[in-house]
């Protein structure tokens, strides 16, 4: 299992001109994008909070991703995937989060919302389909 969770390389499409990227990648660019994000949002005593948690939750995604593709076997290798998928989720709510409470004006992280949505997307599916497939 461990050979066929290493080799399952889920693609998505990206903002860039639907150009079809590895997921892996995307969280990883995700995770990039909160860190600077967190950095603009620690200036403030509700910023420093938020900015915590954000960042946390987006690193984790990817690191969770990470480890379901090393998974040992298929129910570690969903396991893993949905520790994944939560993750990205929160890391979603804490953007709402950074929107709502209006702590950076909005047009500075639009993207964050619009990968944070993309990303849930897809691994969502890939929980789908790794529980489907037996």
């Amino acid at each position: 299992m461990a050979d066929e969770a290493k080799s399952q390389k889920p693609k998505g499409k990206s903002q860039s001109g639907g150009r079809v990227t590895d997921l892996r990648e995307r969280l990883l660019g995700f995770a990039a994008g909160c860190l600077k994000l967190g950095g603009r949002l620690a200036r403030t005593t509700p910023g420093r909070y938020v900015a915590g948690q954000l960042m946390r939750s987006s690193a984790s995604a990817g690191a969770n991703y990470n480890e379901a593709r090393g998974a040992e076997s298929r129910a570690d290798f969903v396991h893993k995937l949905q520790l994944a998928l939560k993750e990205a989720k929160e890391s979603q709510y804490w953007l709402m989060l950074v929107q709502r409470a209006e702590l950076l004006p909005a047009d500075s992280f639009g993207w964050h919302l619009a990968e944070a949505d993309e990303i849930v997307r897809m691994l969502a599916k890939s929980v789908v389909t790794a529980k489907g497939s037996k």
